[in-house]
């Protein structure tokens, strides 16, 4: 059957990217289209958001991964857009909150290496910096090319005397056709990885 959906979220991590405001202040925007190559995260995020603006202006970013029990303070987070006055095709939908940290319930950290803060509460926080910002073909979202420059992990999350996560132990927020979904049992492994 071939079908024409809305959108094509068929199941990709959810992400708090952490940016820096034109004034200093910290903006949180949530997003599901990211993935990795090496060190590098590529993003997809909307063209005309207050994220966007942020990242062409300031390209530090911290790129937090919540845990799947964390999907109610993603969700706070989803309705709220930095950008003042909101733009008209968001007014019905999106309101302005400046404080987003904490109209989710989320703690700011200080970052080591860039300037926007981590999620305290994510489990995996990583400190980037966008290499790259360039349009998609259709012009309303931009692909960012972020470099990664150091990784927080929870220790709980970490094979004891490895640098590796222990996938066993991370479960992260999945956005599957615009529902939050955690991990079920392992399947298997691939054969390259470095984990039992």
């Amino acid at each position: 059957m071939e079908i024409k959906p809305r959108i094509l979220y068929f199941g990709t991590p959810v992400v708090l990217l952490s940016t820096e405001n034109e004034d200093g202040s910290p903006n949180l925007a949530p997003m599901s289209s990211a993935w990795a190559l090496g060190w590098t995260v590529v993003l997809g995020i909307a063209a005309n958001g207050h994220t966007a603006d942020n990242l062409r202006a300031r390209p530090d970013v911290v790129i937090n991964l919540p845990a799947s029990a964390q999907w109610a303070a993603v969700e706070r987070l989803a309705p709220l857009t930095g950008r003042d006055p909101v733009p008209a095709g968001k007014a019905a939908v999106f309101r302005h909150e400046r404080a987003k940290f904490e109209a989710a319930g989320l703690t700011p950290q200080p970052s080591r290496l860039v300037r926007p803060p981590r999620v305290a509460e994510c489990p995996l926080q990583l400190e980037a910096r966008a290499a790259a910002v360039q349009s998609d073909i259709s012009g309303e979202f931009h692909i960012v090319e972020a470099q990664v420059l150091t990784v927080h992990a929870a220790p709980e999350l970490v094979v004891p005397g490895t640098e590796h996560i222990d996938p066993a132990a991370w479960s992260p927020l999945i956005y599957n056709f615009r529902h939050y979904f955690g991990l079920g049992p392992e399947l298997g492994h691939s054969f390259r990885s470095e984990t039992p």
